[in-house]
């Protein structure tokens, strides 16, 4: 089968169809240019078949219990694990990431499906004391019914699971919307692997379109009663207006603009850890991360050691080809990004930044550049930069690194290094954000946790129990059961 060829349609009740809009959705490879598909855009016509076949058969789907749900979730792993080498090349061709990045999604993305089968057990309701002795509480936990999720670019196989296979298991129906630029991984894809896995017609559908064609039905349909979206805060504040006028429950995961610091104590290996860990944390998948480290935060007294150390880092990292195992950096999305990171690069120059690495563009293969000297009012230093551009930022103690890092409209997550542990959860404590990790990488994810951020990075959280609370609901039934005396 080529994914390119078979699942560039979309998925409505089952069925593989042509959109009926007039025109289409061109799936480029970001690399070499060559054409992957054509996709025609789905219309208002289509949300609203996706969205009633959804609403058809989703009370069934709940109904059919916690074991009949387990079961397909174990057989969408499985396919997914006999697929795992053409889902890996798929990722490499739609959307530029190297073997390494495809390789660790498609890894975190069984580990999440994983998590989705027990999770079909986990839900539990509970009875509850009651002002009358004569009756019994009961709480219990429900599906929503039918979600919408929006998944973005940059992760689009394991993003999107992230919330299918959990609203799935949980007995609700989903519509998926994936982004343009991965059509193919993160729709065509998952819905194939469900609908093998012997998900019933209905339960998940694909559209394919945008918001020139069908503007914002996807989210004021009636249908949905939960939208789970993932993406840039600018779209996510707009998800968040028009869901909250129709009294929508929305899961937000937006922008972020991490921060790494590397405070004083750290001997000869921990600094080249904390190199390592910076690198990894800024360059990854080309910098297209959200959790990804716009900023590096360096002691003064370290700064010299680990900026030589980081530059020759960055200086030895390969730029190319993704298929080739030894790139380290594939291109970014589209040509449209590309320009902006390098306009982006002249702005923070022409604010009095210092260029330590200046790495060219071709294309849309796109050089890692190293900057340091911002001015502290720049604006790059306070918004996301979805790029391999590093701000190099030294600090003067911990109060000034807290400081600095808490200096932006974002909060979803970071990383400090530090040869104490336990300084390293005090500082974690101060900063603003809905994660932070001592002594690791600030990309980091994990099905049982809460995933999420503060500010403008989104109140939405998925993982654990979260997720749980994210695609159900509380429903109280009480039994009378003797007759109680009326007021009147």
């Amino acid at each position: 089968m080529s994914f390119f060829t078979d699942l560039a349609h979309q998925f409505i009740d089952g069925e593989w169809r042509t959109g009926s809009g007039s025109w289409d959705i061109i799936d480029f490879n970001p690399y070499n240019g060559e054409k992957l598909a054509s996709l025609t855009v789905a219309t208002r016509a289509e949300v609203d078949a996706a969205y009633r076949a959804a609403e058809r058969a989703q009370p069934a789907w709940a109904a059919a219990g916690p074991y009949a749900r387990r079961a397909v979730l174990e057989r969408a792993l499985r396919i997914t694990e006999d697929l795992e080498g053409e889902i890996v090349e798929a990722i490499i061709d739609e959307l530029g990431g190297t073997r390494a990045k495809a390789e660790h999604e498609v890894h975190l993305a069984k580990e999440f499906l994983r998590e989705a089968v027990h999770l079909t057990m986990r839900p539990e309701g509970q009875i509850m004391p009651s002002t009358e002795q004569s009756r019994e509480n009961r709480l219990y936990r429900v599906p929503v019914g039918v979600v919408a999720v929006i998944s973005p670019f940059n992760f689009p196989f394991l993003i999107t699971l992230k919330s299918v296979a959990p609203a799935i298991a949980l007995g609700n129906a989903v519509v998926i919307k994936p982004n343009q630029n991965t059509p193919v991984v993160g729709g065509g894809l998952i819905a194939r692997i469900f609908s093998e896995a012997g998900l019933p017609a209905g339960l998940l559908n694909v559209l394919v379109t945008d918001i020139a064609e069908i503007g914002d039905a996807l989210l004021e349909h009636p249908v949905p009663k939960v939208v789970s979206f993932a993406g840039s805060d600018r779209v996510g504040r707009h998800v968040a207006a028009v869901t909250a006028s129709h009294l929508k429950r929305c899961v937000l995961e937006l922008s972020g603009n991490s921060a790494l610091v590397v405070l004083d104590d750290l001997d000869e290996p921990g600094l080249d850890y904390a190199v390592d860990a910076a690198v990894f944390s800024r360059y990854v998948y080309q910098g297209q991360v959200c959790m990804a480290a716009n900023r590096i935060l360096v002691d003064r007294r370290l700064e010299p050691e680990f900026t030589r150390r980081f530059l020759a880092r960055v200086r030895a990292l390969r730029v190319g080809d993704p298929r080739d195992p030894q790139t380290h950096l594939g291109p970014v999305i589209n040509d449209f990004q590309a320009e902006a990171l390098g306009n982006l690069v002249d702005q923070a120059l022409a604010e009095g930044a210092t260029a330590l690495l200046h790495g060219s563009t071709v294309g849309n293969l796109v050089e890692p550049t190293v900057l340091t000297g911002l001015p502290e009012d720049s604006p790059l230093l306070r918004q996301e930069i979805f790029g391999p551009v590093a701000l190099l930022v030294p600090f003067d103690g911990e109060d000034e690194a807290v400081r600095i890092v808490n200096d932006t409209p974002y909060g979803l997550g970071g990383a400090v290094h530090t040869a104490d542990a336990e300084r390293g959860v005090a500082f974690a404590r101060r900063v603003d954000t809905g994660m932070f990790h001592v002594n690791g990488s600030t990309i980091q994810d994990d099905p049982l946790v809460a995933y999420g951020g503060q500010k403008q990075s989104g109140p939405g959280r998925l993982g654990g129990e979260a997720t749980i609370e994210a695609f159900t609901t509380w429903k109280w039934i009480s039994v009378q059961r003797e007759r109680p005396p009326f007021p009147f």
